[in-house]
């Protein structure tokens, strides 16, 4: 998937923002691999939008605050059998 890289970051920023996605289901969306998604997102989005970054930005943090409850909630389901 070779694209415009800016336009990519970009897309991404767009998907995550509209769909409060977290990186891995960006990923996954789009094809490509998680260490992309956040290079795009956290290095090169400021430098092409920085207004686009800030809102992705917020999500993100919000994400990693949540990623433990979010582990811990798979686990129990996990061993639960659901």
């Amino acid at each position: 998937m070779k694209t415009n890289i800016e336009e990519r970051a970009c897309d991404l920023a767009v998907y995550i923002i509209e769909n409060k996605a977290t990186v891995r289901s960006a990923a996954k969306q789009f094809g490509i691999s998680k260490s992309t998604v956040h290079k795009d997102l956290s290095e090169r989005l400021e430098r092409v939008n920085r207004a686009l970054y800030a809102q992705v930005k917020e999500i993100l943090d919000l994400n990693k605050a949540e990623r433990h409850i979010r582990g811990g909630n798979a686990t129990r389901r996990k061993y639960k059998g659901e």
